[in-house]
């Protein structure tokens, strides 16, 4: 779950992580009184869980109070298009009223969690202010990473290490650890698959703040944290993957035009390679998990329609839990109910196959069956270029 710019500092500050003095709003008029409150000059900061914020003129400097009222009118309502959005964008409905701050320098931390060692990993870079992705793609030796054992937290000597690694001196090395330590502990504590300071603040006077902030948390995680649950933004999700959870499915709107309805997350990934081998592109990432019932398989043949991008839907079953009949029988009722215009191929295995296959044999639709993986993507994408 991925949480606003002003929710991860609320996190962080419990854990002793300094931030700028800030409040978010959605009043263009109380950007006045907040400005004023904070010294007169301001920085207006978009909030949406994007980043590139600053680049699409979401992020704007105001020199007085008055001026921090013009920015938040701007802004407030506008369909803010950076990288991360899509070109479709999100709309701004709040904003973060911010201290404006002397900037000596920008760096970068970031706690990511490497999986080939299975232990969250600490980076950092004096290349701050800049895409992570980009630093590592044009200078790899800019960044420096540092393993730690959760159970233990970053210790000291390696905060000292990144502290050094960063140029730091003195009480700002010294403050830059304390940093570091608080950090850490944040991940590790709420559950966190990301936390990341971009850019990392050093101001004229040698303190170190989060000048911006991003924390995503694993999902399974957060009945664990219900307070950072609770700041969950429907309005920041895909309106069908929103859809989609009430019913206990696992979905992902993707750009194709092949909808998949497949059981199973490993064989849903294998679905959308061989789509893509064949020449075609999937619309979505849909799992309808080992023991769904007919009910979890209508709603998500809905969920998969309701995308109109979707040209033809592919329907990929291996009858383990899962019975190839219920599956069979899900998709009969799904198509009567829904009326579906757009072509259907399916491959059952597994349990009860046969039963699965005489449902649809003798439904009086027109379901296109497949034997095996390459047949089925195969009359997919042949059905996509017959609708075309």
């Amino acid at each position: 779950m991925k949480v606003h710019e002003y929710q991860a500092k609320e996190v962080l500050r419990q854990f002793g992580v300094t931030t700028p003095r800030g409040k978010v709003t959605s009043d263009p008029e109380e950007a006045r009184a907040i400005a004023q409150e904070l010294g007169g000059r301001a920085v207006v900061k978009a909030q949406i869980h994007a980043g590139g914020r600053g680049k699409g003129g979401g992020v704007k400097l105001a020199k007085t109070p008055d001026e921090a009222v013009e920015h938040a009118r701007k802004i407030l309502g506008m369909n803010l298009v950076t990288h991360q959005t899509g070109p479709e964008g999100r709309i701004v409905k709040k904003i973060l009223i911010e201290e404006a701050l002397d900037i000596a320098r920008e760096l970068y931390i970031g706690v990511v969690l490497d999986r080939a060692i299975g232990k969250p990993v600490m980076m950092v870079s004096k290349q701050g202010g800049m895409e992570i992705e980009v630093v590592a793609a044009n200078d790899p030796s800019a960044i420096v990473k540092e393993p730690f054992d959760p159970a233990w937290g970053l210790e000291g000597f390696q905060a000292r290490k990144l502290a050094y690694a960063l140029d730091l001196s003195g009480d700002t090395h010294k403050k830059a650890v304390k940093f570091l330590q608080a950090l850490a502990k944040a991940y590790v504590e709420t559950d966190a698959s990301l936390a990341e300071i971009n850019p990392l603040l050093i101001t004229g006077q040698g303190d170190v703040l989060a000048l911006d902030a991003k924390m995503n948390f694993d999902d399974n995680g957060l009945f664990r944290h219900p307070a950072i649950q609770a700041y969950r933004d429907l309005d920041e999700e895909d309106p069908l993957e929103v859809e989609a959870s009430k019913f206990g499915l696992n979905y992902i709107k993707l750009d194709g035009n092949v909808g998949c309805m497949v059981n199973g997350a490993g064989l849903a990934m294998a679905t959308m390679d061989i789509i893509q081998y064949v020449g075609g592109q999937p619309a979505n990432f849909l799992d309808v998990g080992g023991g769904a019932n007919e009910e979890q398989v209508k709603n998500a043949m809905r969920i998969i329609l309701s995308d109109k991008n979707v040209k033809a839907v592919l329907i990929n079953i291996f009858g383990g839990i899962m019975r190839c009949d219920i599956i069979a029988n899900g998709v009969v009722n799904a198509v009567k109910e829904i009326g579906i215009t757009v072509p259907v191929v399916v491959r059952l295995e597994g349990t009860n196959v046969e039963e699965g296959k005489e449902i649809l044999r003798h439904s009086g639709l027109a379901v296109i069956p497949a034997d095996g993986m390459k047949d089925a993507a195969e009359k997919v994408i042949a059905a996509v270029g017959k609708a075309a």
